[in-house]
Order: structure tokens, then C-alpha cells, then sequence
């Protein structure tokens, strides 16, 4: 129907400010989110220019990328790092934005913090210079990623100008099996439509499992949807988004949270909304899944054999299945399950919620990491460490022979000081194996918080049902 318009539309349409171009718009921005590692060539390129932030109360600050993980840490920790964080406070002090420090409360991961503080709300629009901001739209929000040069735009203008992407709308439908998680689910999307299919769209996630799932669960969804090319992902805010906002530090509150609360109850999609490209997921057939190359495309049931580049007639891809079997040391036909693993990671804005850790404390309980494996969890802020501490979890972990450190990007990104050694292979429930994501010359295997448990209890890739009770 004429008038019938998709989540993104009605987004879309409340924010722009004028067409620049045909298909270009000027569009406004609600709330900005910067951190150390992306934010100081844009304060300089304010500086330079002379010009000041437009609303320092819509940008939001904090420490956590090129910071030390090691308990007791500080922003002087790393000494790789010091200076971004140093540059961060004086451009924060300087431009009046608020800045959530290394020993803040509130600090941790911007994509974890921004949800679970309420700065992200249903039908609004958010940025930030970091490719997984569109785990914010877990939550209803159209939020994505941008470049420095946005950065600074935004900054000064509280506006960016954008191109209008197209959509897409991912129908996840059917019964999730046991041992199977979000992680799961969006690993097998990628590896089902390739990594390059979301270009040019932003993505709306539906069907009866996205609705069954958690709002941390969501943003797992969300967070990779970079990784199939997307612009951004959202799912539609419903009484679990409503529940989940309700009391939030920065929630509406009193007759802003009534008034709020009708204007989210409009924006999902209405029933005869047309997408540019819909794909269905079947999920009765998944099982836990495990990258075997250096894309989120390149993966498999932990159970498959890796598949042979010989026999795909793409031979682009082909060329590209060969060298990231050649960069893993396997070889096609070989099983990932009994591969040995050095490193077991649980962090990264993918999978450092609160439910995260209790899905691998779950597979955890009672049972040690191999000898031979370095073990690690690193909650994505210091409200979910506190959260999981209370329930005794870290503990749980401890005992095992985990490490259980502070809130922060960690060994996703190896711009800290954690970091897999050469030749070393790591499961991770990070986002990206690409060739040295992790360190130079590291070893990247994805897969959900369980199924890295249960591989650092194993010592190698494993079956995590085998674990559970």
C-alpha cells in the first residue's frame, strides 16, 4: 500500500532536514557516542577550523578501546594507549561533553554501555566511529558507524549527510535447538547469504525467534550485521524493549516516558510494508556454529567438515576459501571438532553481557580449563562485571582457571595489551577473524560464549551440547 512504511522508513523520514541531492539527505542526529580510539583527528579537525561542539549534551564519551584490561588498571596502564586517553579528556573537558572514565562505574564498551544506560532509545538516531554501533538497534534505534570526518560533521552540526539506503528485511523463523544462540544465528545467516549481500541496506531482523529473543540477545543480532555489509540493523522495540528501558538512567521518565512510550508503539513496520529483499531463515536446523576462515561467511556446524574450495565455481572465491585454509593451517575435509585451541576469549561487544557470562558459566560450573589453554573473560563494562560478580560467577570462572578481568574491548581488537601470539589459535566470541584481527598472525575461530567454554574446558573445538545438563 502507498502508505504503508517499514521500521526504517518512519525513522528515515522523522530525521531528515532536506534533501542535499537526489538520493542524498541531511539528516539530524540524536545522540553521538565518542571514544579514545577514533575521536582525537576529529577534535583536532574542530580545533584547526575553530569551530565547537553543537550540542555537547547529546555526545556521550568514554574510555575503551586502547585501555588495559589487567585488574587495578588505569588510563596509564598501557602505554600504547595513554595519550588517546589523555587527548579524550581534554577535548571532553574542553568541548563540555560528558566523559565516562576508566574509573567510572559506568565505563565499559561503548556498545554495551549505551544500551544498558538508556542512552539509546526506540526511533532514534545514533552514531559513533566505530563499525559496530549497529548493535544499538537491538533496541529499535537506526544506529551505524561512521568515519573521523563524520565524526567531527557531527560534531559540529549535530548533523551528517547520508545516502538512503535500501532495505532489507531477514525473517528468522522456526525452533532454535538446545545449544543454540544468538551468535549462532547470526553466524549462519552470513554464512548463508555471503558477506557482501547486506551492502547498500539496512536491515530489519523479524520472525517469531527474533521475537523470542532477549534484548542482549538482540544486540548480538545487531552487532554483526557490519559483517555481511549492512549499513545497520534494527528489530522492532516491543514490551521486552519497553521493560528493558523502563528506569534507565537516561530513560524518559515520568509523562516523557507515557509520551515516549506511544510514539515507540508506532514504529514497527506495518503489515503491508514492502522491503527491496527479504530472506528467510530456517532455524530448526542450526546447530552451534564455528568459523573454519578468515570471514564470518567461512563457517560451519561444528560437526561439518570443512568444505572444499575445489569444488565452489566461483573462483573468486575459491582463490579467497584456499588462502584462508592456508592462513588456519587446515586443510578441506577436516573436522574443526577435536582442533586444539591455545586461547579461549568471552568479551568483545558481541558477547560481554550478563547473559553471555551465565551461558558460559552454565557449560563452565565444576569442570577446569585445559592446562595448555589460556582462558579469559572480560565483561563488556564494569556494571555487567558487577552484576555477574554478585551472582557468584566470577568465581565460577576463577576456579575453573579462567581469568576475570575489567570491562573493555580486549583481545577483539589487540590494540590493547591483549593480544593472541603468532601462530596461535584463539576461539573467540568476538566478531571478526579476519588475518591478524586478534595479533599478528593470529588464529581466529568464532563462536558463542558456550561453545568457547566448552572448547577452553575441552582444550579443542567441541560439540558444546556434550556440556550441557
Amino acid at each position: 500500500m502507498a502508505n504503508s512504511e517499514t521500521l526504517f522508513d518512519k525513522i528515515w523520514l522523522s530525521h531528515v532536514i532536506r534533501e542535499i541531492e537526489d538520493g542524498v539527505f541531511l539528516l539530524h542526529v540524536d545522540r553521538h557516542m565518542v571514544h579514545e580510539c577514533t575521536s582525537a583527528a576529529a577534535f583536532e579537525g574542530l580545533k584547526r577550523a575553530g569551530r565547537k561542539t553543537r550540542n555537547p549534551e547529546l555526545t556521550y564519551a568514554v574510555v575503551d578501546h586502547i585501555l588495559s584490561t589487567a585488574k587495578g588498571r588505569t588510563g596509564e596502564t598501557f602505554a600504547g594507549g595513554r595519550e588517546f586517553v589523555q587527548l579524550l579528556r581534554e577535548n571532553c573537558q574542553a568541548h563540555k561533553i560528558e566523559l565516562i572514565d576508566v574509573d567510572d562505574p559506568r565505563q565499559g564498551i561503548v556498545h554495551v554501555i549505551a544500551p544498558e544506560l538508556g542512552i539509546v532509545l526506540p526511533g532514534t538516531t545514533l552514531v559513533c566511529g566505530d563499525s559496530h554501533t549497529a548493535t544499538c538497534g537491538g533496541l529499535g534505534c537506526w544506529a551505524w558507524g561512521i568515519g573521523t570526518s563524520e565524526v567531527e560533521h557531527v560534531l559540529a552540526t549535530q548533523t551528517i549527510v547520508q545516502r538512503r539506503p535500501k532495505r532489507m528485511r531477514i525473517n528468522f523463523e522456526g525452533k532454535l535447538n538446545r545449544g543454540v544462540y544468538a551468535k549462532d544465528l547470526i553466524l549462519r545467516l552470513i554464512g548463508q547469504i555471503g558477506v557482501a549481500a547486506g551492502r547498500g541496506y539496512a536491515v530489519e531482523y523479524a520472525g517469531s525467534v527474533i521475537r523470542s529473543l532477549s534484548i542482549e540477545e538482540r544486540q548480538t543480532i545487531c552487532n554483526m550485521s557490519i559483517e555481511f555489509g549492512a549499513r545497520a540493523g534494527l528489530i522492532a522495540a516491543d514490551d521486552v524493549t519497553f521493560e528493558y528501558l523502563h528506569d534507565l538512567p537516561y530513560s524518559p521518565k515520568g509523562e516523557m516516558w507515557e509520551q515516549s512510550l506511544a510514539y515507540w508503539r508506532s514504529l514497527p513496520t506495518d503489515p503491508e510494508a514492502v522491503f527491496d529483499r527479504e530472506v528467510d531463515v530456517d532455524c530448526t536446523s542450526i546447530g552451534p556454529q564455528v568459523t573454519w576462515g578468515t570471514t564470518p561467511e567461512d563457517v560451519g556446524s561444528v560437526s561439518d567438515p570443512i568444505p572444499d574450495p575445489a569444488a565452489v565455481n566461483d573462483l573468486a572465491r575459491r582463490a579467497a576459501m584456499d588462502r584462508s585454509l592456508t592462513y588456519l593451517g587446515l586443510e578441506a575435509g577436516q573436522s574443526l571438532e577435536g582442533l586444539t585451541v591455545d586461547v579461549a576469549f568471552i568479551g568483545s561487544c558481541t558477547n560481554s553481557r550478563l547473559s553471555d557470562i551465565e551461558a558460559a558459566a552454565e557449560v563452565v560450573r565444576g569442570r577446569k580449563v585445559a592446562s595448555h589453554v589460556r582462558a579469559l573473560v572480560v565483561p563488556g563494562s564494569a556494571q555487567v562485571k558487577h552484576a555477574a560478580e554478585s551472582l557468584g560467577l566470577d568465581k565460577v570462572f576463577l576456579e575453573a582457571g579462567f581469568e576475570w578481568r575489567e570491562a573493555g574491548c580486549s583481545m577483539c581488537v589487540a590494540i590493547n595489551d591483549d593480544f593472541v601470539g603468532p601462530g596461535k589459535r584463539c576461539i573467540s566470541t568476538s566478531n571478526r577473524n579476519f588475518e591478524g584481527r586478534q595479533g599478528q598472525k593470529s588464529r581466529t575461530h568464532l563462536a558463542s560464549p558456550a561453545s568457547v567454554a566448552a572448547a577452553a574446558i575441552a582444550g579443542a573445538v567441541t560439540d558444546v551440547r556434550r556440556y550441557l545438563t
